[in-house]
């Protein structure tokens, strides 16, 4: 175990006294509705992260969108090449009015609210960093934190400027939850979100049945072919999960909708199987039907490199360093680390408080991972500042 200096020390002792703080926040954060298309509620909770950065002499800037909440770049140091970047977005997938019907509860062992774990947890873990190394004579390197508003939606309005943050940085260190076991995320599978239409020709129900063409039943032939793309053995899924269509229960069906989502792991199956998707929808099952469809979002899969097996060492070495044992492991799921991670930096994800049931009523954060999680990431910025220079 590597012995601990005396400005580690420093830091690492200033953040073993901010577990209710931390706390505080978190809860302030969870109790402010900011699903992805509330652009005033990521807003408020970005003024709560800008207010807290006020107090503790965190420089940052604002970066405004119309559309979808404004992006947050904190920064500790001359801000320049070279940055290690922190990462963290202020979007939840919940409905508006969910803070007021789930506010933060702490049973003494586990926070519980809309987005505790995904990811305000690491929100506040990221803000408790930048502020320690604010008060205590600085990081080895210039500090970045980005605070992003839309992951959930894919990141429409923050992919382009985590790509530029990312290619001139060191390292990224992505804050979504950590897992159970004290593991973080080492590699993803990257995914494609599309939309599609279909469109029939109405005719009643009774009278002129066959007049018509229905683009419900076409809809219904499109989900089986889509999803029989599956093929779990090479880590590739496709899923139909969104569906809508129709007119009235009389009337055979001149439009319908649906959403998909592909998944996969080699950058090859992409474009071999957008072909097989683009094939299905452009074969009409149902005469008379046509349909067309979109890829609205896409993160690319967060693949370890050699430079990202050396960074997932650094962090276990600096858990041990603390005495934790960390693990890395490979999700499905995917995250802004595939943004940072195609754009050449090396990128370790889900270094956030340690969390479960995401997306769910039942989604909670350990508490008492708060402050390690704080520390085993001040120490990798610490240790790598030199070592990824």
């Amino acid at each position: 175990m590597t012995a601990l200096g005396p400005q580690e020390r420093r830091v690492l002792d200033w953040l073993a006294g901010q577990r209710q703080a931390m706390q505080a926040l978190l809860a302030a954060l969870v109790d402010i509705d900011s699903g992805s298309y509330n652009k005033a509620g990521v807003d408020r909770a970005g003024a709560a992260i800008r207010a807290f950065l006020d107090r503790h002499g965190v420089a940052y800037e604002v970066i405004a969108n119309d559309k979808f909440g404004d992006a947050i770049r904190a920064f500790v140091g001359a801000p320049g090449e070279r940055n290690i970047l922190l990462m963290g977005h202020r979007d939840t997938v919940y409905p508006d009015g969910e803070a007021a019907r789930r506010p933060f509860r702490s049973d003494g062992t586990r926070g519980y609210g809309p987005g505790a774990a995904d990811m305000k947890a690491g929100l506040a873990m990221n803000c408790f960093v930048a502020a320690a190394f604010q008060a205590l004579g600085g990081a080895p390197a210039p500090l970045v934190a980005l605070f992003t508003a839309d992951e959930e939606i894919g990141s429409p309005s923050s992919r382009a400027l985590i790509e530029r943050e990312a290619r001139r940085a060191r390292f990224v260190l992505n804050a979504e939850p950590g897992r159970p076991g004290n593991a973080v995320v080492t590699g993803r599978k990257a995914c494609v979100f599309m939309r599609f239409e279909i469109k029939g020709k109405a005719a009643h129900a009774g009278a002129n049945f066959e007049q018509g063409a229905s683009a419900i039943n076409e809809l219904a032939h499109k989900v089986v072919a889509l999803q029989a793309l599956t093929d779990l053995a090479r880590g590739i899924t496709v899923n139909v999960g969104v569906v809508a269509g129709g007119q009235t229960v009389n009337t055979v069906a001149p439009a319908a909708r649906g959403e998909m989502d592909l998944r996969y792991i080699d950058p090859a199956d992409r474009d071999a199987t957008l072909a097989k998707i683009a094939a299905i929808m452009a074969r009409a099952s149902v005469p008379g039907t046509a349909a067309a469809y979109e890829i609205y979002a896409e993160f690319p899969p967060l693949v370890q490199g050699a430079d990202g097996k050396r960074l997932f060492a650094l962090y276990a070495e600096s858990a041990r360093a603390l005495g934790e044992s960390v693990t890395g492991l490979f999700t499905g799921g995917c995250s802004d680390a595939g943004f940072a991670a195609s754009a050449g930096a090396p990128t370790l994800c889900a270094v956030g408080p340690i969390g479960a049931h995401t997306h769910s009523p039942d989604e909670y954060v350990e508490l008492a991972s708060l402050v390690p999680r704080a520390q085993t990431l001040a120490l990798t910025i610490m240790r790598g500042g030199a070592e990824f220079a």
